[in-house]
């Protein structure tokens, strides 16, 4: 196995141990009508931190893999895309629609909450995030799993 490749794999293992703990986080502060300002900001911190940790995965994977992003305004977005999609023969899809959708409402919400500085959250809009991240709780280790074992079998 290559060097590139065996860095890749250990990073991605990394990453998926950081996921789990952020997810853990998430539950120890569940979302509830009469939540107060200060933990929604820890519930969307947590947020914040998963889609993180999911885009420095998939930051390895196009270094290795595509090289570059090349619309400089719009990487976070075409980098997602380029996770869904089969580029055989020189690695297949990272992630399913499902894992995806899931995935841009995170990633949209991390653009919120960095740059809305002025903006309360909006525990309703907070409450559709988190549902989007526990579907994704129930498919992102398969999906990426998957991706780990055609990284090892580049040996």
């Amino acid at each position: 196995m290559d060097d590139k490749t065996l860095v890749l794999i250990n990073s991605i293992r990394q990453d998926l141990a950081a996921i789990a703990t952020i997810y853990a986080e998430l539950e120890h502060h569940p979302l509830q009508a009469d939540t107060d300002e200060d933990t929604l900001i820890v519930i969307s911190y947590h947020l914040h931190n998963l889609y993180n940790a999911f885009e420095n995965i998939f930051r390895n994977i196009a270094t290795m893999f595509e090289n570059s992003v090349d619309e400089m305004e719009r990487w976070h977005v075409q980098l997602l895309e380029r996770m869904r999609l089969d580029i055989s023969p020189l690695r297949p899809a990272v992630i399913d629609d499902a894992a995806y959708d899931a995935l841009d409402e995170l990633r949209r919400f991390r653009h919120l909450f960095r740059h809305a500085y002025s903006v309360k959250l909006d525990p309703l809009r907070l409450q559709l995030v988190i549902h989007k991240a526990l579907a994704l709780k129930a498919i992102y280790a398969g999906q990426l799993g998957r991706f780990v074992d055609f990284l090892q079998g580049l040996a």
